[in-house]
């Protein structure tokens, strides 16, 4: 069974409820009228309710039984209100709360942190910063977690990794890639991939020595103590990583064997320039990012999304909502 067929199984049936702030875009408004017809989601909407309805009746699409929500006109938007100003402590004014709340991106965050909603999907028309910023303000990171971060699921037939950060964060400190490893293995056990952690680095094992080396070896001393029981080794060369036989000679006292499966890169401009090859060279599909270390699932679509993006990306939404 391929992965999506896997958390579709996961997933269908449960009533999980995803907010798609972008109600007027035509790839969400396809996605979502197949997640009701598949009984995956129960979608909510963000727009006039008018305006969406006619755009969807204009692409022949049916919203049947789906909500259509309208900051202006939500009943319990003082509630929402006042959650608000008591979740940003003093940040903002109660008139501040009332404008930002008119963006549909902040009014959805807000559904998902009152319970309205169980996750969200934007970004297909909005910046990365549009839909990750809300998230931190109101969802925020969990505890034990200073920071979000972005990871790919890289598919290719039966083949699944995890990849990680490749979207957020620029350049972390050890304590950062330990936490981005712990939480790239929880990733990884949604997707019914039993986490092995290779921290990457341009050496392997003290094969080369300068500070971002030794970033990486701290980071795996951290990782392991914040998480005994992962299985997580570094420094590695991907190939030290990922190949037995390069294993066996570079990393023959290592955990991992060559059959790492989640992979942390030392920087955002190393993880992306990776995925992207992986994508590009190798055919994998990149799902996300999926964004990590948060209270409750926000996830980030690329504006150059399909409707099949916002469909499997809404599926790995619900499976981090269960």
């Amino acid at each position: 069974m391929d992965l999506f067929s896997i958390v579709k199984e996961k997933v269908a049936g449960k009533g999980l409820k995803i907010v798609f702030p972008e109600g007027l875009d035509e790839r969400i408004l396809r996605a979502v009228s197949r997640l009701k017809a598949d009984n995956a989601v129960e979608p909510i909407l963000i727009g006039n309710p008018d305006q969406v309805k006619s755009k969807a009746a204009e692409l022949g699409v049916s919203l049947d039984g789906i909500e259509i929500l309208e900051p202006a006109t939500y009943p319990e938007f003082d509630l929402l209100v006042e959650k608000f100003v008591e979740r940003r402590k003093g940040k903002a004014t109660e008139e501040q709360a009332r404008e930002l709340l008119k963006d549909e991106n902040y009014f959805g965050t807000m559904l998902v942190y009152v319970h309205k909603a169980d996750g969200l999907v934007s970004g297909a028309a909005h910046s990365t910063a549009d839909t990750v910023r809300p998230a931190l303000q109101i969802i925020k990171t969990k505890p034990g977690v200073s920071r979000t971060s972005g990871a790919f699921i890289m598919v290719r037939g039966d083949e699944k990794y995890v990849f990680a950060d490749c979207a957020i964060n620029i350049n972390l400190d050890a304590q950062g890639l330990a936490e981005v490893a712990v939480v790239s293995a929880e990733t990884a056990k949604m997707f019914d991939i039993d986490p092995k952690v290779a921290m990457l680095s341009f050496s392997t094992k003290g094969s080369a020595k300068s500070e971002e080396t030794e970033k990486v070896i701290e980071a795996v001393k951290l990782a392991k103590e914040m998480a005994p029981d992962l299985v997580v080794d570094g420094e590695f060369q991907f190939d030290a990583a990922f190949v037995p036989s390069v294993a066996a000679k570079k990393a023959p006292d290592s955990v991992i064997k060559g059959d790492a499966n989640v992979f942390v890169f030392p920087s955002l401009e190393a993880g992306n320039i990776g995925y992207k090859i992986a994508q590009r060279l190798g055919n994998f599909e990149a799902v996300g990012p999926i964004l990590q270390g948060l209270n409750a699932p926000v996830n980030d679509l690329s504006r150059g999304c399909n409707e099949e993006d916002v469909y499997k990306l809404a599926l790995i939404t619900a499976v981090q909502a269960l």
